[in-house]
C-alpha cells in the first residue's frame, strides 16, 4: 500500500494530497520550467490525475496554458507552481507535482534529468567543480 503524501504552496492556501507516490520523476531544464520556477531546473514527479487530492484552496489555484498540449497550475495567492499536465495525448490522465512543494518526505526511487541541452550554463548538477 502506498503512502499518502501531503504538499501546499507557499502561503498555504491551497493544500493538497496524493494517494500514492509520485513516479516518473523529472528534473526539467526546458526554458518553460526554468521560468515558471525561477530556478536553473524544476523537478517533477507525476501521478494518475485521480491520486491527487485537492484539500483546500481549490478555487485559488489558476491555470496558465504554456502550450499547445501543457497547462501549468499556480497558487493565485503566493505564485507558487503546483502543477502541470498534458492537455492531450499519451498521459493526459496523469498530473505532475512540483515537488518542491510536498511538505511530507519524499525519496525517488529513480529519477532522471530532461532537456539538458537548455540547462543554464552556471547551474550543471550533472557534472560535479571542485
Amino acid at each position: 500500500m502506498d503512502e499518502k503524501y501531503q504538499g501546499s504552496c507557499l502561503c498555504s492556501v491551497v493544500r493538497y494530497e496524493l494517494i500514492t507516490s509520485p513516479k516518473a520523476v523529472t528534473h526539467c531544464h526546458c526554458s518553460q520550467c526554468r521560468k515558471g520556477h525561477g530556478a536553473a531546473f524544476a523537478s517533477y514527479g507525476s501521478v494518475p490525475r485521480s491520486a491527487l487530492r485537492i484539500l483546500e484552496g481549490a478555487s485559488s489555484i489558476k491555470a496558465f496554458v504554456s502550450s499547445k498540449t501543457a497547462v501549468r497550475e499556480f497558487c493565485a495567492h503566493c505564485g507558487s507552481n503546483l502543477f502541470w499536465s498534458r492537455t492531450e495525448g499519451e498521459f493526459s490522465d496523469w498530473i505532475s507535482i512540483a515537488l518542491g512543494s510536498l511538505d511530507t518526505p519524499f525519496m525517488p526511487r529513480t529519477q532522471k534529468h530532461s532537456h539538458n541541452n537548455c540547462a543554464v550554463h552556471w547551474c550543471n548538477p550533472l557534472k560535479t567543480s571542485h
